[in-house]
């Protein structure tokens, strides 16, 4: 399986609400990085926790309407083209970089200004 192959498995278990699945792609010591770049998650549990309330993270009306991988090596982009109710198309990227085939980091890049007004 690819790295872009290991990426896309997530989001589809993201998509299809299967949190639990969607973290045995990750090492147990990895870090999260969210959209600002100041709030770090470290750790498995602690990010496993925090997808508990996914949907308080995400604007009102979050959609997903395109998707591609971009493979390096030992790291994958995603480019993520999303709308919400207040933002009619925007892109994100998430770079994740890999020890393996397990997941250390997970990085969000979003104009934050943006983002916030989406809410």
């Amino acid at each position: 399986m690819t790295l872009s192959e290991i990426v896309q498995r997530g989001w589809d278990a993201v998509g299809s609400g299967d949190l639990d699945a969607l973290v045995t792609d990750y090492e147990e010591d990895m870090t999260f990085i969210m959209p600002g770049q100041a709030d770090v998650l470290r750790g498995k549990r602690s990010f496993r926790a925090a997808l508990d309330g996914l949907g308080k993270l995400l604007p009102p009306g979050f959609e997903i309407t395109g998707l591609r991988q971009i493979e390096g090596e030992g790291e994958v982009v995603s480019i993520v083209e999303w709308k919400s109710l207040n933002i009619e198309a925007s892109q994100l990227s998430v770079l994740f970089r890999f020890k393996g085939d397990k997941i250390y980091e997970e990085r969000w890049f979003i104009d934050t200004e943006q983002w916030k007004g989406a809410f």
